[in-house]
């Protein structure tokens, strides 16, 4: 597909330059948010990152929020806008608020609870406390899978909270979305009803080529009003009866990029893609059931998805001396050329993480890279 758009050269920015891209992005649009269950009202566009998607949104609360008046007289005159999220969330967020014009001072990082999720009374005590001290809470962001340990925020909570506050609500699921096209996922994401924005990356866990993000928002006119421009030489006598997509975002010129998710949708099937997202969440489960049953790994994190959270905890070292063995057991696995995981830190600890997301990943390469993590940790207890 990658090839097929680079040779069409496709022009995909408005619907005259290329309807077949046009109709194409709405059709596998239509097709995502039916096989992940989203609400049937959600309108759909691909945008290329998560990143930019978390922009459109924080740019469209904003401007919904002051009557679409900072476009054309800037936030000179605007409220303090204050954005929520937890200590957990993507840096993406504090990004989108330094180019809204927020400010990342203005983003509130929340305390999370024993599963790394966001606490709902930390964020309602957050607002009252912003508030009284003349701030304008604006918007909230949710995660449906955070990056370092892919903790669920409390979305209906959350939700209900935003609809009293009247604050938009985004939801980032740039990676754990892609689970919610099995049915069994989807109880752990209650309280939709209540979202203004969603983004998901196919291009992370449903074996689209990069990039490829879908965004959903429960009202496009004000996505559009947004970001709407119309100069006389993009004019055409059919805007009012399509959808000209260089409005539903920051691009004027966009990519084919519905192509490659049209080829993943038609090529794997539902069922073809349900079956490598099990294969995988199955794995991870039986891997975080070795890393618990062995008496010196520990776990660091509930397991919802696909990513392992663990530490190597020898008991020939002190505790102190845990973060510095694990940072250089991941240096030596990743030198070896045979695995490669990242870290994070959660509640202050170095953590390995292990995701099991690639394409063509077995079983058994798991198990081989669970062997090779206790051999390598016991190989250099043995060299100290």
């Amino acid at each position: 597909a990658e090839m097929l758009t680079a040779t069409l050269g496709a022009q995909c920015m408005s619907w005259i330059t290329s309807p077949a891209a046009a109709e194409l992005e709405e059709r596998v649009m239509e097709w995502l948010r039916s096989l992940l269950g989203l609400p049937e009202h959600w309108s759909g566009v691909i945008q290329d990152t998560a990143s930019t998607a978390t922009l459109c949104a924080l740019l469209t609360a904003r401007e919904q929020a002051n009557g679409f008046q900072s476009n054309h007289i800037g936030l000179s005159q605007a409220p303090r806008y204050t954005v929520y999220c937890s200590q957990e969330i993507h840096s993406s967020i504090d990004k989108a608020a330094r180019i809204a014009g927020l400010g990342s001072d203005q983003v509130r990082k929340l305390p999370v609870d024993e599963h790394l999720a966001l606490i709902p009374s930390a964020l309602e005590q957050a607002m009252a406390e912003d508030r009284v001290a003349g701030y304008h809470p604006l918007c909230v962001v949710a995660a449906f899978g955070t990056t370092s340990s892919t903790a669920i925020d409390p979305l209906e909570a959350i939700g209900r909270l935003c609809q009293r506050e009247k604050l938009w609500l985004h939801v980032d699921a740039a990676y754990a979305g892609n689970a919610l096209i099995l049915p069994e996922v989807r109880p752990l994401l209650p309280g939709l009803e209540y979202v203004d924005s969603f983004v998901f990356n196919p291009h992370k866990w449903m074996l689209t080529n990069f990039d490829c993000t879908a965004y959903y928002v429960r009202d496009a006119a004000a996505l559009k009003h947004t970001f709407e421009l119309t100069p006389e030489y993009l004019k055409t006598d059919l805007d009012k009866q399509v959808n000209n997509y260089r409005d539903w975002g920051i691009q004027l010129g966009r990519r084919f990029r519905a192509l490659k998710l049209w080829f993943v949708l038609r090529s794997y099937g539902a069922e073809g893609i349900r079956a490598i997202l099990r294969n995988h969440l199955a794995w991870a489960q039986e891997l975080a059931n070795q890393v618990d049953d062995h008496a010196e790994f520990e776990r660091l994190a509930p397991v919802p998805f696909n990513l392992v959270c663990f530490r190597a905890t020898p008991k020939a070292l002190d505790a102190e001396q845990w973060d510095a063995h694990n940072e250089q057991l991941l240096r030596t696995l990743n030198h070896s050329g045979q695995l490669f995981m990242t870290h994070t830190r959660l509640q202050g600890q170095y953590t390995l993480r292990l995701v099991i997301g690639q394409t063509q990943v077995t079983h058994a390469d798991v198990q081989e890279a669970w062997q090779q993590i206790q051999t390598t940790s016991t190989q250099l207890l043995e060299e100290q």
